[in-house]
Parts: C-alpha cells; sequence; structure tokens
C-alpha cells in the first residue's frame, strides 16, 4: 500500500473521532441542565408549592355503651331423656311417632309380654307352695312346743323320762328351725313374684316426662336385647316452649360472665330475628377441643312462638357490662397517630405522597392513650382514659373533650 493511503485512512479515524466526542459532551450537557432544573422546581415547591394536609374526623358523643361476647351454641331442650328398654324381647306395637306430644306415664311402645306373663304365673305358684310350707310349719312348731310344755310339766313331777324329755325338747327346735326356714322361702317367693311382675310392667314402655317425641328408634317386630347397655327406644324432650342455649365461652371471655346477664342469639333458620336469653349457668368443666379450652354456659330462652328446634346452631352475644349515658369517642381516633418523619428535609413530589415534616405539636407524642383535634399549627393530642370499648365505640373520661368534639380518625389525600 503506497504511504499516502494510509495517512488519509488515519485523518478520516481522527476527524470521526472528534465528531462523536462532540455529540457525547452535547448529551450530558442538556441532561445536566435537566437534572438542574428538577431540583429547582421541586426545591421550590417543597417551599411553598405542598398541598396542605387534610383530615377525616369524626365527632364524640353520648349515649349508651353495651360491652359483649360472642360465643356460638345449640339450641337444645331444657330437659331430654332417653327412653329405653329394661327388658329383652320382641315389640309387638309403637303407639308414638317423631313429634308427638306425650305426657308422663303416657304408654309408647309395648315388648310382647308372653314369657313375662308366664314367668309371673310361675313365681305366683311358687308364693302359694311357700305360703303351704309356712302353714304347715307353723302348725308343726305349736305342736311342738305344746309338748314340750307337758314334758316340762312331768319332768319337775318326775313323771318322764331324761332321754324322752330331750327328744321332746329337740323336736321343739326342730320345729323353730323349720319354721324359719319357711318364713325366709316365703319372703324369697315373694320377692321372686314382685321382681316378675316388674318385668312384666316393663314390657310397656312409658314416658318418664310430658314433652314431645324427638326421635322414636324402633319399629314393630323389631328384637331389643338389654344386655350391658340399655338400647334407646325413643328420646323425649321437654315443653319446647321453654328451651336453652348451650354455648362454648372461649377461657379468656368466661371472667366477664355471671349468671343473669342478659343476651342474645341468632340462628340460621331465622337470620333476620334476633332472640333475647338470659344467662342461667356457667359450668366449671373445661371443655378442651385441639388445645382451645372453652366453658359450657347455659342461656334460658323462651319459645312460645316455636320457631326454635332443638339441635339449631346459635350465634351468641353476651352483654357483660352496660354503661348508660356517657362520653364516646371512636376507636379509630384512638388509634390514630400522626406520622413524624425522621431527620433532614423532606420535600414534596406529586404523585409520590412524601410531605415536609409536620410542626412541633404533632411532633411532641403523648405518653398514654390520646386523641387529636385539629389546631391552628397543626394536630393537637388530648390524653384520656378509657373505661369501657364495643369495639367501635370507647367510653372515656379526659379534659378539653365533650360531645360534638371533632376528633381526628384518618389522613385525608390532598387535592389533585
Amino acid at each position: 500500500m503506497p504511504p499516502e493511503t494510509g495517512r488519509d485512512e488515519l485523518e478520516d479515524l481522527l476527524a470521526e473521532a472528534k465528531v462523536r466526542s462532540k455529540k457525547r459532551r452535547a448529551r450530558l450537557w442538556i441532561g445536566g441542565v435537566a437534572v438542574g432544573v428538577v431540583l429547582v422546581g421541586a426545591f421550590w415547591l417543597g417551599r411553598g408549592g405542598e398541598a396542605p394536609l387534610r383530615f377525616e374526623t369524626q365527632e364524640a358523643r353520648r349515649g349508651d355503651l353495651e360491652v359483649t361476647i360472642t360465643a356460638t351454641g345449640k339450641v337444645q331442650g331444657v330437659n331430654t331423656v332417653e327412653v329405653g328398654a329394661e327388658v329383652s324381647g320382641r315389640i309387638v306395637e309403637v303407639l308414638v311417632d317423631h313429634n308427638s306430644e306425650v305426657k308422663a306415664g303416657q304408654l309408647l311402645a309395648r315388648i310382647d309380654p308372653e314369657q313375662f306373663e308366664a314367668a309371673k304365673e310361675e313365681a305366683s305358684a311358687r308364693l302359694l307352695v311357700a305360703e303351704a310350707t309356712a302353714r304347715q310349719a307353723e302348725a308343726s312348731l305349736r305342736e311342738a312346743e305344746a309338748n314340750l310344755e307337758r314334758a316340762e310339766a312331768q319332768r319337775e313331777e318326775g313323771l318322764i323320762a331324761r332321754q324322752e324329755y330331750d327328744a321332746i325338747r329337740a323336736a321343739a327346735e326342730r320345729a323353730r328351725a323349720q319354721m324359719a326356714s319357711a318364713r325366709a322361702q316365703l319372703r324369697l317367693e315373694r320377692a321372686n313374684l314382685a321382681s316378675a311382675a316388674s318385668r312384666l310392667d316393663r314390657t310397656e314402655i312409658r314416658s318418664p316426662i310430658d314433652g314431645m317425641i324427638l326421635s322414636r328408634l324402633v319399629e314393630p317386630g323389631q328384637t331389643v336385647t338389654a344386655g350391658f347397655q340399655t338400647p334407646v327406644l325413643f328420646k323425649v324432650t321437654a315443653d319446647l316452649r321453654h328451651m336453652r342455649v348451650h354455648a362454648k365461652v372461649d377461657e379468656s371471655d368466661v371472667g366477664k360472665v355471671r349468671e343473669g346477664q342478659r343476651a342474645r342469639f341468632t340462628v340460621d333458620a331465622w337470620p333476620q330475628r334476633s332472640f333475647e336469653a338470659r344467662v342461667e349457668a356457667v359450668r366449671n368443666e373445661p371443655v378442651e377441643d385441639q388445645t382451645v379450652v372453652s366453658y359450657e354456659t347455659i342461656l334460658s330462652v323462651e319459645n312460645e312462638e316455636g320457631l326454635l328446634r332443638p339441635g339449631m346452631t346459635a350465634t351468641v352475644t353476651i352483654v357483660v357490662d352496660e354503661r348508660k349515658d356517657v362520653l364516646l369517642v371512636p376507636n379509630a381516633a384512638l388509634r390514630f397517630r400522626p406520622q413524624v418523619p425522621g431527620s433532614g428535609p423532606r420535600f414534596f413530589f406529586p404523585g409520590l405522597g412524601q410531605r415536609r415534616a409536620p410542626p412541633a405539636q404533632a411532633r411532641a407524642m403523648p405518653r398514654g392513650p390520646s386523641v387529636w383535634v385539629e389546631g391552628p399549627e397543626g394536630p393537637r393530642p388530648i390524653s384520656v382514659r378509657p373505661l369501657a370499648t364495643d369495639g367501635e365505640w370507647t367510653q372515656v373520661e379526659g379534659e378539653g373533650i365533650e360531645p360534638g368534639t371533632a376528633l381526628i380518625v384518618n389522613v385525608a389525600e390532598p387535592p389533585r
């Protein structure tokens, strides 16, 4: 290659590098100017262009407060009895059905009485034999005692031999023993007859209480066997106009529950209806379910309309405390706290939501519970003493707060 050609190519490369360097410096200068403009604008916006904070408020008020706890439970009859068979046999008759109203002593079903009647007749016959034996023993005893009396008189006069006297005396003793045995056998046979009569009576299954048949678990022709476990034939519940709710109260709440407290509950069958109840008893036996401990609480409820049925699931609310005409503040006001940013300047960039540090009043956070109100220099705290809460409103005591005081509950977004 000629030397002239090599120099021309080198000069072209140097010229092209100079052009690229000029373009790079121009882009850097333009970028620096843009960043400076943004920083200056942000500085001036931060000094005087920040949108003012707006707050959501809610007024304090006077009113009544109910402190409640919740639990779940089951609706049940006041007294539910399982009626079973105490003797074995075949069911020959069933006289009631589901939902039948019954009275105490009313016949519900009958077990075939044939073998029990025969057993009673047999026991009655044995009793007659025992009575006859007892009468014979009684007659023998009277005869033996009379012979002994004559023998004793003859012995005093020396008219009877010693051997004959001893025989008469022994006969009297045997007669007394036979009489005692006959009386014991008579008592035994009377007991056997009473037992046979009782077993015969138990072939008739009768209701132990006034109420309603909840379930019938037997059909005519079915054979029941009364062994170690009594077979259940019927479930009878007491008058359903008076019912109970068996609720499980958590161990953290049970200390607040007392007998006589008001309660209310709902059931899925009547979701828009609230039923009034009253705490009847709190049982001491713990109920543990997967490490969760609760205590059974009994609520009494009137069911005159017959809307409630045994087994319904109840969502229970128990009123554990009531306050009348007290000063109330919303719980959101007690939870509100102004944000206190860290050290250093804070700027507001539209769309990013950062604001400058609030005034000194907002940074002076009070100790203990407080609510906040709007002041001329920003949010101002008022210390209060909470007394009771229902989860939405809290009864408080404190100076500088009265019904109608607007309390800050949240920060509203500034207008865009």
